[in-house]
């Protein structure tokens, strides 16, 4: 795989061209027999971590790139090939369900999900420092910021200490959509998914170009707790 500098780079995610591939889990290969894609384009990216969950979910995880030598390879530098914008929660830890390893994915993960300037300089910093063809806004099942948020909505009172920081940062996504039909927290999950995935296009230029120019695409997904699978929303 070939890096440029990231003057010449443009590599962001296209949001719609690629779904298809999203509602598909791909068929996991005998253990041992696959070749990882070098993950030059969104497809091959978005293609790889489908792989690694496929794997993740029938048990046969083979938890690439944790050794010793790629310690010491990746000492010299790294080109992660994947950004990854996902919850705090310690049940979601994406190079688990992801079956990936050491300096595959740049993650960056936060209670709710949530971009703020800070996150959504780290996603830039990877955009353009390494190249990376995709970026995944990962929500999940029964996330305990949005029901937080759903609580503090509902009740009037106000988070203790920075935990008011989440929730007023979740309220304008959240509120909308409870008195929608179905369930609150799950409607919410999926609202905050969409949104995220709009603020990296709306706040950031760097994104927004290369998305436009197809060398980058943005995935919103959610993360089933029951089963470990990860399906697209947004």
């Amino acid at each position: 795989m070939k890096y440029y500098n990231p003057s010449r780079r443009s590599l962001l995610v296209g949001g719609g061209a690629l779904l298809a591939l999203g509602t598909t889990v791909l068929a996991s290969p005998a253990s041992g027999a696959e070749v990882e894609s070098t993950a030059a384009t969104p497809a091959d990216a978005w293609r790889r971590l489908l792989r690694g969950n496929q794997r993740f979910v029938t048990g046969h995880s083979r938890h690439p790139h944790q050794g010793l030598e790629d310690l010491h390879r990746l000492a010299a530098g790294q080109h992660p090939f994947a950004v990854t914008i996902g919850c705090a929660d310690s049940r979601v830890t994406p190079e688990i369900l992801f079956d990936q390893g050491l300096g595959d994915l740049f993650d960056n993960r936060v209670a709710g999900n949530v971009i703020d300037d800070l996150l959504l300089g780290s996603v830039e910093f990877a955009v353009e420092e390494f190249g990376t063809p995709l970026i995944l806004v990962l929500g999940h099942e029964r996330c305990g910021a949005i029901t937080a948020t759903i609580d503090a909505i509902r009740s009037g009172s106000p988070a203790p200490g920075h935990i008011g920081t989440i929730i007023d940062s979740l309220r304008p996504i959240v509120e909308p959509v409870l008195s929608q039909p179905g369930g609150m927290v799950e409607n919410a999950v999926g609202a905050n998914i969409g949104a995220q995935v709009r603020a990296l296009l709306e706040r950031s230029s760097i994104v927004a170009e290369r998305v436009h120019k197809g060398t980058l695409r943005i995935v919103g997904a959610r993360y089933d707790l029951d089963n470990g699978m990860v399906t697209v929303v947004a």
